[in-house]
C-alpha cells in the first residue's frame, strides 16, 4: 500500500526537522553552478553543495563513468579479494598527493577517513615499539566528522555534548581565531604562529612518550573558515618532528582544488604524515573517502606484523567499484580542465568579493583563502545563530545557496564559478545581510 509523502519518515541530519517540515526547501535537479528547487527556481550554488561539488553539478563524464561501472561490476569485496579499478583509483590519487604519501586506504566519508587515520596512527606507534603512545591531540574549534574518534578529537561543543563519554586520552590545543589581532585579514593572518606552541604545553603535561598523533584542518571549515596564521603549520610540523608525533591533516574540505592546489599541504608547503580526504574526491557523485599515508608509516605497520592481516580495519565498501570509477573520472576532469589552477587564478577576485562585505551591517569580520570565504556576523544578544539562519533562508528564497555555521556565513563555490557569478553572490548577500535585523 502506497502512503502519501508527508516528509515524516526521513529523519534529516544536522537539521531542525520540525522547522524544516513546516516550511520545506528542496532541490530536484542540478547542473553546473545551479540547483533547481521544487518551485522551479534556479539557485546559484555558493557552497559547492556541502564543500564537495568542486567540478560543478551534473558533469557528464562522471555520470557516464558511474553508469558504465554499475553495468559492468556493481560490487566486489576488497577483503582478501579485489578488483582492478580500486588499484587504479589509488594509484591515480597517489600521484597528486605530496611526495611520499603514496599509500591509499579507501573509506566512504570524511568521518570514516578520520577514524581510519587515528587507528593507523595508533597502529604505527605500536608497530615501532612505542605502544605507550596512545594520546590523540585535536584542536578547539576543529571539526573531524561524527564518528566517536572524530568528535573526540574535534572541538565543537554541540558535536560532543549529547553523547557522553568519548575516547579517553584526548587533549586539545588552542584554536587560532583572533579577531582582536587578525580581523579582516586577506589570506593568512599575520599574527598567531606562536599558538602552535600550545602543543609543547600538552607534551610537557603528558610526556611526549604518550602522544601518538596531532590532527588539524589546514583551514578549518565547519567552524567558520579559520585560516592558519603565517608560520603556524610549519611550527606544528617542527614540534611533531621533535617529539616523534605523527601529524595528520584533515583535508576533507581543503583537498581537490579548494585552496588552489591538489591539497592544503601542497599550498602551504607543509607535508603531514597522513591526509584524510572525501567530498571532492568524487565530486560528491558517489560517497567516498580516503587516507593518504606516508610510505614509511605504511611499511612499519605492514612489514612488522605477523603473517596474515596487518591492520584489523576496513569497510564493506572500501574501494567500491562505482566510487572508484567516479573518482578516476573526477581526477581526469580536474586535470584536463585545470581546475586547481583555475581556482588559484580566481583567488584575487574571490577575495575582493568576500571583503566587499566589510562595512555591511552586522559584519564583524571577513576572511578568505583559496575559494573559501567566511563572513562573521555580530550575534543577536538574545538569540545567537538566529540572524545567520534567517539570512540562510532568505538567500535560498532569493536564489542563492549559502552555508551558515553559528553566526558565520561560509562560502565554497564550485571551481567552475565565473567572475560574474562571484559578483552576483556578494551583491545578493550584501543586500540580504543589510536587510536583516
Amino acid at each position: 500500500m502506497t502512503e502519501p509523502n508527508d516528509l515524516s519518515a526521513f529523519w534529516m541530519p544536522f537539521t531542525n526537522n520540525r522547522g524544516f517540515k513546516q516550511s520545506p526547501r528542496m532541490f530536484v535537479s542540478a547542473s553546473d553552478m545551479h540547483y533547481v528547487s521544487t518551485t522551479g527556481q534556479k539557485v546559484l550554488d555558493a557552497t559547492g553543495g556541502l564543500w564537495c561539488v568542486n567540478a560543478g553539478h551534473g558533469r557528464a563524464r562522471i555520470v557516464e563513468a558511474i553508469q558504465h561501472a554499475a553495468a559492468k561490476l556493481d560490487f566486489a569485496p576488497t577483503f582478501q579479494l579485489a578488483h582492478p579499478i580500486a588499484f587504479e583509483a589509488a594509484s591515480r590519487l597517489s600521484l597528486i598527493m605530496p611526495k611520499g604519501l603514496d599509500r591509499i586506504f579507501f573509506t566512504n566519508s570524511g568521518s570514516e577517513s578520520v577514524d581510519t587515520a587515528l587507528k593507523i596512527a595508533l597502529a604505527y606507534q605500536k608497530a615501532r615499539g612505542q605502544g605507550g603512545r596512545t594520546r590523540l591531540i585535536g584542536r578547539e574549534r576543529g571539526y573531524h566528522g561524527v564518528g566517536f574518534g572524530g568528535i573526540s578529537v574535534g572541538g565543537i561543543v554541540g558535536n560532543r555534548r549529547q553523547f557522553g563519554t568519548l575516547l579517553t586520552g584526548v587533549d586539545h590545543m588552542r584554536h587560532t581565531h583572533d579577531l582582536a589581532r587578525n580581523a579582516f585579514s586577506q589570506g593568512q593572518p599575520e599574527h598567531g604562529a606562536e599558538l602552535a606552541d600550545d602543543l609543547e604545553r600538552i607534551v610537557a603535561l603528558h610526556g611526549a612518550e604518550t602522544v601518538a598523533a596531532v590532527i588539524v584542518e589546514p583551514v578549518a571549515g565547519s567552524t567558520g573558515v579559520l585560516v592558519p596564521p603565517v608560520g603556524y603549520l610549519e611550527r606544528l610540523r617542527a614540534i611533531c618532528d621533535q617529539h616523534g608525533i605523527l601529524l595528520i591533516f584533515d583535508e576533507v574540505i581543503t583537498a581537490f582544488g579548494r585552496v588552489g592546489a591538489a591539497t592544503g599541504a601542497e599550498r602551504f608547503g607543509v607535508t603531514p604524515d597522513l591526509i584524510t580526504m572525501a567530498k571532492g574526491l568524487t565530486n560528491a557523485a558517489v560517497p567516498m573517502g580516503a587516507v593518504a599515508v606516508r610510505r614509511e608509516v605504511h611499511d612499519m605497520i605492514v612489514n612488522t606484523a605477523p603473517e596474515g592481516i596487518e591492520l584489523f580495519h576496513g569497510y564493506t565498501y572500501s574501494g567500491h567499484p562505482l566510487a572508484c570509477a567516479a573518482a578516476i573520472a573526477t581526477l581526469d576532469l580536474y586535470q584536463e580542465e585545470g581546475l586547481f589552477d583555475r581556482a588559484r587564478s580566481l583567488e584575487e577576485a574571490w577575495a575582493a568579493g568576500v571583503h566587499s562585505m566589510k562595512g555591511v551591517r552586522h559584519v564583524i569580520d571577513c576572511r578568505n583563502f583559496g575559494l573559501i570565504g567566511g563572513i562573521e556576523l555580530e550575534p543577536r544578544p538574545d538569540a545567537p545563530t538566529k540572524r545567520a539562519m534567517e539570512i540562510f533562508h532568505r538567500a535560498f528564497d532569493e536564489g542563492l545557496l549559502i552555508r551558515v555555521t553559528g553566526d558565520i556565513i561560509a562560502l565554497s563555490p564550485p571551481l567552475i564559478i565565473s567572475p560574474d557569478q562571484i559578483g552576483e553572490i556578494f551583491e545578493t548577500l550584501a543586500r540580504i545581510v543589510a536587510a536583516v535585523d
